[in-house]
C-alpha cells in the first residue's frame, strides 16, 4: 500500500485546474485520473478528446456543457463522456468546484498488462 499527499493548490498548466493524480511509478492502472477544482466565476478549457473520460462531483455546484447542452453538476453526480465529445465545466457559484476525473487512452490500456508483469 502507498500513501501520498497529493498536492492540490499546484494546477496542471495545460488546463489550469487538474493536476493529474496517475499515472505515477508505485500505481500501475488501466486508466489516468486528475483530482480538478474550478475556481468561482471560471470554467475549465473547452475540449475534446479521443478517449473516454468519467467525471464524479465531490464538493461544490457547477455547470457542464456538451454537445450544445448545459446541465447541472452538483455533489454525487457522474458523467460520462464518450470518445470525442466536447466538454467544459463552468463555476458560476461562489465557492470551488471540486470533482475528480478518471479517463483512459489506448496507451495505458495497451500498456498495463506489460507494466503488470514488470517488462516496462
Amino acid at each position: 500500500m502507498e500513501i501520498r499527499s497529493h498536492e492540490r493548490s499546484a494546477p496542471d498548466p495545460k488546463n489550469r485546474h487538474s493536476p493529474p493524480l496517475i499515472p505515477r511509478p508505485a500505481l500501475n492502472a488501466p486508466f489516468e485520473a486528475a483530482w480538478c477544482v474550478v475556481h468561482p466565476n471560471s470554467s475549465s478549457i473547452r475540449h475534446a478528446h479521443p478517449d473516454y473520460e468519467i467525471f464524479s462531483a465531490l464538493s461544490g455546484e457547477a455547470i457542464v456543457k456538451s454537445r450544445g447542452g448545459r446541465q447541472s453538476f452538483r455533489r454525487g453526480d457522474i458523467v460520462h463522456f464518450p470518445p470525442n465529445t466536447d466538454h467544459q465545466v463552468f463555476n458560476e457559484g461562489a465557492e470551488d468546484f471540486r470533482m475528480y476525473a478518471v479517463w483512459r487512452t489506448g496507451e495505458t490500456v495497451e500498456g498495463f498488462p506489460a507494466r503488470h508483469r514488470g517488462e516496462v
